[in-house]
């Protein structure tokens, strides 16, 4: 879970650089829904920022990162033709993030040598046999 919950917070960063430079607001971002029923929820707070909420677990990369662009998108009131070329844009600026990638393993740390490792052979014992 930790492997998402940071590649949700570099998505939501890259997410957020990608609309201000389209000069549009980014919303704040968080995980999970309050209501686990629903897959993702947009929050319009009274200060005029908005919140957009994802579930993580048991999901699929890519439709996690496609909640938060849709969620871009509902945060600054965008529909139809003004929205189709921000959502490309968006898409592109988190490419890279969203290629499922295997977890990779991370190496065992060495054992330390205690009473239990084997210790090699004096070097005269393995001549004399």
């Amino acid at each position: 879970m930790e492997g998402n919950t940071l590649r949700f917070a570099h998505t939501a960063k890259a997410l957020g650089r990608a609309a201000h430079r389209l000069g549009l607001g980014a919303p704040s971002f968080r995980s999970p829904p309050k209501d686990h029923a629903v897959a993702r929820a947009v929050r319009r707070n009274g200060d005029g920022t908005t919140t957009v909420s994802v579930a993580l677990r048991d999901r699929p990369w890519a439709a996690v990162v496609a909640d938060m662009i849709e969620g871009v998108v509902v945060a600054n009131h965008l529909d139809g033709a003004a929205a189709a070329p921000v959502r490309d844009a968006l898409w592109t600026a988190v490419a890279a993030l969203v290629v499922d990638q295997p977890e990779t393993p991370r190496p065992r740390p060495a054992r330390p040598a205690g009473p239990r490792a084997r210790a090699a052979p004096p070097a005269d014992h393995a001549a004399a046999a």
